[in-house]
């Protein structure tokens, strides 16, 4: 792959990856407008593999959280913050597993992924997103998340399975219709990334080992990863510093201006 595609490869995907604009849209544009290579797959699992870490050193604290919470959960202590929201992460994750691997199975996965498709929903989920900014009140706090709210999350994070509509997007989304602040929705939905981002790229990293990868591939990916890592870093410290002073209306304009071209090209 000519390494300036490379490149814009990696940072869009680190960019776009937890901002609710949904970086899977993005990287299957970028695919499409600079032509399918047979090494593709094994990128996207790199510049994936980059976004995760951003967000495992970001939200270190939270993810020490889990982890002590997994531990008094195999030792019985399951009563405390930790063992509970260790369980809410593990839960709110079931749905968009088993959705996942149907689709993947079925072959649907693929339908899915063409620019009328991410046209609808970019716009569709973006106006969402910005109807429940304007209409729920921003009352609770991360650590408020509760096993009542995982079903609606896990579900709906299960959605985003349909390319264009965001993870991130669609469950900030939910996070603001249960009343959770604006900072507390996007730290609740990085943090849904980790265990979804990690299963992905080990679905998509086991085609890529049974495919094969050249060896003068790695300086590709190894590349690829530290790029989409570095992007992905800085979107979320701005990101996190944005929302203290903005809302999500930027995101959802921007979603609605691409969703239009896209279809105007593509109708």
């Amino acid at each position: 792959m000519p390494l300036m595609i490379l490149c814009l490869l990696a940072i869009v995907q680190g960019i776009t990856e937890f901002l609710p604009i949904s970086s899977s849209a993005h990287l299957i544009l970028l695919h499409e407008i600079s032509g399918q290579t047979p090494n593709a797959l094994a990128l996207d699992v790199a510049v994936h593999m980059g976004s995760i870490v951003a967000v495992l050193i970001y939200l270190r604290t939270e993810v020490m959280q889990v982890l002590r919470g997994c531990l008094q959960w195999l030792s019985g202590n399951r009563d405390t913050t930790d063992a509970r929201l260790a369980l809410c992460l593990v839960l709110v994750t079931i749905p968009t597993l088993i959705i996942g691997a149907i689709l993947a199975v079925t072959g649907l996965v693929d339908q899915l992924r063409n620019p009328t498709v991410i046209g609808v929903t970019m716009i569709v989920f973006g106006i969402w997103l910005w109807w429940a900014h304007k209409t729920s009140p921003e009352e609770r706090g991360m650590d408020d998340w509760r096993l009542s709210d995982v079903a609606k999350m896990g579900l709906w994070q299960a959605v985003a399975l349909i390319p264009g509509t965001s993870r991130s997007g669609i469950t900030m989304t939910t996070a603001r219709l249960l009343r959770f602040k604006r900072h507390a929705a996007a730290k609740i939905s990085m943090l849904m990334s980790i265990p979804v981002t990690l299963s992905t790229g080990g679905y998509l990293g086991i085609k890529v080992a049974k495919d094969g990868m050249p060896d003068g591939l790695w300086a590709d990916v190894g590349l690829a990863a530290l790029l989409s890592f570095i992007a992905a870093y800085i979107s979320l410290v701005l990101m996190m510093k944005f929302l203290h002073r903005v809302s999500f209306t930027p995101y959802v304009i921007y979603r609605i201006i691409l969703g239009v071209i896209l279809l105007v090209v593509t109708i």
